[in-house]
């Protein structure tokens, strides 16, 4: 099975991507991942799919990643994800100081992520 992640730049991702990974299982809804903020410290974060119309699902798959081997995807919306540390009180909100967007993340095999 092929994933396609196609995100739009928008307000919560400056960049758009494009891109198709080969999936090695089924994607499970996921609502918590490790992940490195943007000043490069790993938090756990909570995580949401977000689109031009808001919150949607985040989702996690192995995929095989050609430069990298086997990696873990977590991907969402058209406009990528939006992650906060955990203990963040903030709703999900394009302008809160507390929270960051991806297009998506190629993680480690191996990295913690909780199911939503």
């Amino acid at each position: 099975m092929f994933i396609e992640v196609e995100v739009s730049e928008s307000a919560n991702c400056p960049m758009s991507l494009t891109r198709v990974f080969d999936a090695m299982g089924v994607p499970i809804r996921v609502s918590r991942v490790m992940a490195s903020d943007p000043y490069g410290q790993d938090h756990m974060c909570d995580v949401t799919g977000w689109s031009a119309s808001g919150e949607c699902s985040a989702y996690a798959v192995l995929v095989e990643d050609s430069g990298e081997g086997v990696a873990m995807l977590i991907y969402g919306g058209d406009e990528g994800i939006r992650l906060k540390p955990v203990g963040c009180q903030d709703a999900w909100d394009l302008n809160s100081p507390h929270q960051w967007g991806e297009a998506c993340l190629l993680l480690d095999k191996d990295a913690k992520s909780e199911p939503a």
